[in-house]
């Protein structure tokens, strides 16, 4: 059955074109066959939202293009909440040649500010991986998922150095709806061991563990409250707000008093991503769109 799904999908992505028309008939295909099995309806539900923004002019928003660009996402939550808010960016390499030109320190995380998803975690021994830096720079983001705020960015990496000298810090994800935060996901082991373990817990703002997940298995142990949780919200609630977009997603870092920014997220998993159990779409659905 997966052979058929992939072979669908290399069949939606061939003959289809690349325009509005071409992009909306893709991801209702995509939507139905390769991921959820039912028609996305014009309704308050998680997926039918995300798939809703996905194929509205709400993507084409200026704001939203800019800021899913990694370097100009840096650059608008400097101008609202502050650059110590930022990870510090230590090179930005332009084209393949500054690439091959540039002393990489020892440690640092290498990402691709044009992509998603996409990530090089480098420590002390490690060889860099240059071919696969070198396909980056070839990708359009647009093309593989038809997320039309990627189509006109251009391929650049940014080198920045590994959060709290910590490779296994837990990732934040704030999901918020017209400026409010109501939900966080909490990553765990997404990058140890290949991923094999990644786990997801989601709760809500009252830190209260909710019975589902998205995508991956769902974190079956307890997690601390981070001890600035309050300071958290206030921030991403001003973040979030500032930009006067109906959904986005923020991700954080934090070590109970430092907060950084890592990135700013439109459409969240590309309105693709399966609820585990499917009935935890509609407690998402609830937290997030009360």
């Amino acid at each position: 059955i997966q052979s058929l799904i992939n072979t669908l999908r290399l069949i939606f992505h061939t003959i289809l074109p690349k325009n509005k028309l071409g992009d909306k008939i893709y991801s209702f295909l995509n939507f139905i066959v390769n991921h959820h099995g039912r028609f996305p309806r014009n309704r308050m539900l998680f997926q039918d939202y995300m798939y809703k923004m996905k194929t509205s002019n709400e993507m084409i928003n200026p704001l939203r293009i800019f800021i899913t660009d990694k370097e100009f996402g840096k650059m608008y939550i400097k101008d609202v909440l502050g650059d110590e808010f930022n990870v510090l960016t230590l090179k930005i390499l332009r084209t393949y040649q500054e690439v091959l030109n540039y002393k990489f320190p020892s440690e640092c995380v290498i990402k691709p500010t044009h992509m998603s998803g996409h990530i090089i975690i480098k420590k002390n021994s490690d060889q860099i991986d240059l071919k696969k830096i070198q396909k980056w720079f070839s990708l359009n983001w647009y093309n593989r998922s038809r997320e039309i705020n990627y189509k006109t960015l251009k391929p650049k990496v940014i080198v920045e150095p590994i959060v709290f000298n910590n490779i296994n810090i837990k990732d934040y994800k704030f999901f918020c709806y017209k400026g409010v935060p109501k939900l966080i996901l909490v990553d765990f082991d997404r990058y140890v061991n290949g991923g094999k373990n990644h786990r997801r817990k989601y709760l809500n703002t009252n830190w209260e563990d909710q019975n589902f997940s998205i995508l991956y298995p769902r974190y079956e142990g307890n997690i601390d409250k981070p001890l600035n949780l309050d300071t958290m919200l206030s921030v991403i609630t001003k973040l979030a707000a500032s930009t006067n977009l109906s959904f986005i997603r923020i991700d954080t870092y934090t070590d109970n008093q430092k907060i950084f920014i890592g990135e700013i997220t439109n459409l969240h998993g590309n309105a693709s991503e399966h609820f585990y159990p499917a009935s935890g779409e509609k407690l998402c659905s609830k937290i997030i769109f009360s």
